[in-house]
C-alpha cells in the first residue's frame, strides 16, 4: 500500500513492517503506540525504522494514520501512576 510520510511515497505491506521491526527492543512508550507482533511500539520508532528517517521529519499523525491503513491497532499509551506523595503528617509516620 502507498503511503506518504514526510512528503516521500512508501510502498509498504503488513508482513514489511512486522519483518522490519522484529528483533527491535521498543522504546518506553510515552505518547501514541502501535502494536506489532504482541509487541507494543512508539509509532515514531517503527516510523524511523521503516522509513530510515530522522523522527523530526514526519510527525506521530502520519505514522498512525499509515500503520492504521496498514492493518496494525494504534492507540495511547497506558497513563503511568505519579509517585506517591510523602506526607509528613501523624498517620503517614504511624504514630
Amino acid at each position: 500500500m502507498r503511503c506518504v510520510i514526510a512528503r516521500f511515497p512508501f510502498d509498504l505491506t503488513k508482513r514489511e513492517v512486522e519483518h522490519s521491526m522484529s528483533g527491535v527492543t521498543p522504546e518506553p512508550v510515552t505518547g501514541v503506540a502501535v502494536t506489532i507482533e504482541q509487541r507494543v511500539y512508539p509509532v515514531m520508532q517503527v516510523g524511523e525504522v521503516i522509513t530510515r528517517q530522522n523522527r523530526r521529519d514526519f510527525t506521530t499523525g502520519e505514522m498512525r494514520r499509515a500503520l492504521t491503513r496498514l492493518g496494525f491497532t494504534c492507540h495511547e499509551a497506558a497513563p503511568t501512576r505519579p509517585a506517591q506523595a510523602a506526607q509528613a503528617d501523624e498517620g503517614a509516620l504511624g504514630w
